[in-house]
């Protein structure tokens, strides 16, 4: 395909004062006059940051980004953006996900550049980034950073998060000392990489590569793995290639990508943060996408992958024993093979030959890890608008389950009180947590895996029902209601349940049910007041006036729908 004129030539190729200035200045970093003829201007979008461990190796792999991107005769040009550290930020980096995504679309929209590289890794980093990728339309190609290698503490293995939710039970529980927590914490990361379970940047990983938006195996190669360095030297030869070809983004996120998406991940046991991701993913480049298509797609999708915290084994077996080709393939007959991925290739054609060198980590479609692994979307009169439950994590017999409310009314009340010996709770209880939605923390943080009263650990028994609008760890696990929309800080349902409130759960059903009368309810609703907002300015304000509900991916208002890259007025 012959190349149409590329953006970068508004910049660089004038011969008049602003062309002059353009280029003049780029020479200051010694760079020879031929890289401004007109070959395609790369920019590789990193989020790389100390404050983001998961990203901290991203300046090396950038550098082999622009290896292939020379070796292609185009120009590569790095350019940072705001990087989201799950492990640092406070209140939670979901708020900034949002604003992350702004970044990249104004940088990108704003420079000369005809297409794109995004440097994806710890959790938010990799949805922000094509979300304001999407919104800009340019030939893109994502390079997650890889997970981490195994943790290994006193002869057996560690998984990122799900072992610190694990630990942090059996010490409350009083089955470890805290000294053995302690010493456990050197064995966790042992190496550049995020979360090395099936955690959120896993998932999220894997669905770039569901999506068609990575090169076959992107998802599972370890950080410290040699060949992940390859990967990116590939992504750059690559990418020059693609806008050569006018590959742009919307050719990739099709509906039938996204379709495909959601069953993969219902195949990796994955996070359910890839629920408002891909929602909102979706709503930048113009797909329809429902929680009802999750449930319709996810809901007959076995899980194959025994992976923490659904399984045993991490993301370092995963990449040994074959990685996401091996587990595509064996649900080759659910999903749209004919869709085009950015290699140019098809789906099929990436993943047909795929093998799996490990049955106790792929187990195959015919005799599943676990029988569902995809997201179940609930609703009812505590869920108008949905709300969400991961199967392979939860325990199955409290899939089905009808309990008394223990509510608590923001994150501070529950610390308050959790723990607390004198706390009216019982095993069959449903504890219920508000005011941790979008608007109402805000930013919709990962607090939804409640932890549970140690006088109901002490009694052995490690799970009970919790719900909350809240969002909780792709690495947690149990038997959790998320995403309860509206949320209660938005006025809905959760904010007027009440301590003693009888809460039925019916997984199979899809319901969720809050017994109380309507007239109850709107004698509850008449005396209810939102919660006041921590902060009255700046980003925080712009967010809570603007961001939509968890139902339809909690993105801001005017971000929805593409704005395409047009060449902007000159600067001079």
């Amino acid at each position: 395909m012959a190349d149409k004129k590329r953006r970068s030539t508004a910049w660089f190729g004038p011969a008049d004062r602003d062309g002059f200035v353009h280029r003049s200045w780029m020479r200051n970093q010694g760079r020879p006059s031929h890289l401004f003829d007109g070959r395609p201007v790369i920019g590789i979008c990193n989020t790389w940051s100390e404050l983001t461990p998961c990203n901290g190796h991203f300046r090396e792999l950038a550098e082999h980004v622009k290896r292939g991107v020379y070796e292609m005769g185009g120009f590569p040009v790095e350019f940072p953006v705001m990087s989201l550290g799950e492990t640092l930020m406070r209140p939670t980096t979901m708020l900034f996900r949002n604003l992350a995504s702004m970044d990249v679309e104004e940088s990108i929209r704003a420079n000369p550049m005809d297409g794109v590289v995004l440097l994806t890794g710890c959790d938010k980093t990799t949805p922000s980034l094509m979300m304001g990728a999407a919104s800009c339309g340019l030939p893109t190609i994502v390079c997650s950073g890889g997970p981490m290698l195994n943790g290994k503490f006193r002869g057996g293995e560690l998984g990122s998060g799900t072992s610190v939710w694990q630990f942090s039970e059996d010490v409350r529980g009083g089955k470890i000392t805290l000294q053995d927590f302690m010493d456990a914490e050197a064995g966790m990361s042992r190496s550049a990489g995020h979360c090395m379970t099936m955690g959120t940047a896993s998932t999220m990983a894997s669905m770039v590569e569901a999506l068609g938006m990575g090169l076959p195996s992107n998802a599972a190669i370890p950080a410290a793995d040699s060949r992940r360095k390859v990967v990116a030297h590939m992504v750059g030869r690559r990418i020059v290639e693609m806008v050569h070809e006018d590959l742009t983004i919307d050719k990739i996120l099709t509906r039938q990508a996204f379709e495909n998406a959601i069953m993969i991940n219902g195949a990796i046991g994955g996070s359910t943060n890839a629920v408002v991701h891909l929602l909102a993913l979706a709503g930048r480049i113009g797909i329809e996408l429902s929680l009802d298509d999750w449930d319709r797609l996810g809901r007959d999708i076995p899980c194959l992958v025994n992976l923490m915290p659904s399984g045993q084994y991490l993301m370092e077996d995963f990449y040994y024993a074959g990685g996401l080709p091996a587990t595509i393939r064996e649900i080759g007959d659910r999903i749209h093979k004919d869709v085009l991925t950015v290699n140019g290739r098809t789906m099929w054609d990436n993943v047909k030959d795929a093998e799996c060198f490990n049955r106790e980590v792929i187990f195959e479609a015919a005799t599943p890890f676990k029988e569902s692994g995809g997201i179940v979307v609930l609703r009812g009169n505590l869920a108008p608008s949905g709300a969400i439950l991961k199967p392979s994590a939860a325990t199955p017999e409290l899939m089905q389950h009808k309990g008394r409310a223990v509510v608590f009314e923001d994150i501070e009340d529950f610390k308050a009180r959790i723990d607390d010996p004198d706390l009216d709770v019982e095993p069959d209880d449903v504890l219920v947590l508000k005011n941790c939605g979008p608007k109402g923390y805000p930013g919709f943080p990962e607090v939804g895996n409640l932890e549970l009263p140690p006088k109901i650990l002490e009694k052995g028994i490690t799970d009970m029902v919790r719900i909350s609008d809240a969002r909780m760890s792709g690495t947690a696990y149990g038997t959790v209601v998320l995403h309860t929309s509206p949320e209660a800080a938005a006025g809905g349902t959760l904010a007027l349940v009440q301590d003693g409130d009888v809460i039925e759960l019916d997984v199979e059903g899809r319901r969720l049910h809050l017994d109380v009368a309507d007239e109850e309810l709107e004698k509850r609703r008449s005396a209810w007041s939102p919660p006041d907002q921590p902060m009255e300015r700046g980003y925080y304000k712009l967010y809570v006036d603007h961001v939509l509900q968890a139902d339809t991916g909690a993105d801001l208002d005017f971000l929805v729908g593409a704005s395409g890259a047009p060449v902007p007025r000159e600067s001079h």
